[in-house]
């Protein structure tokens, strides 16, 4: 059986153990073992460009595709040079709860942290 992501392009995306269960347990929760995790940029924000993170059923042309131990990560291709060597984790704490997007290429952000440039 061939994987997914060896017939497509991969990025340099990666996903904390502690996202990557998030995301299973989120999944399982849903009954729902055809969804991967999309991270994609879009214009907008107060820097210049927002993260989007939703799950999506979909892998579109030129889609880049890695798999963190069961849990599929896209990224579109126009995305994947702003997304290289970002990370997605997940915080469940006191003071913050979700998930945050680590990115070396944003070379500044705005307070709220959903938007960069």
């Amino acid at each position: 059986m061939t994987d997914l992501a060896t017939e497509t392009t991969s990025h340099g995306v990666v996903i904390t153990d502690a996202a990557a269960a998030k995301v299973r347990s989120l999944l399982e929760q849903e009954g729902r073992d055809d969804l991967k995790l999309r991270l994609a940029v879009q214009p907008g924000g107060c820097s210049g460009l927002i993260y989007q993170l939703y799950f999506d059923e979909r892998t579109l042309d030129g889609d880049a595709v890695r798999d963190f131990d069961g849990v599929g990560v896209v990224v579109d291709k126009m995305s994947v040079p702003y997304l290289d060597g970002a990370t997605i984790d997940f915080s469940d704490t006191i003071e913050k709860q979700g998930f945050t997007i680590d990115n070396p290429n944003a070379a500044s952000s705005c307070a709220c942290g959903d938007s960069f440039s």
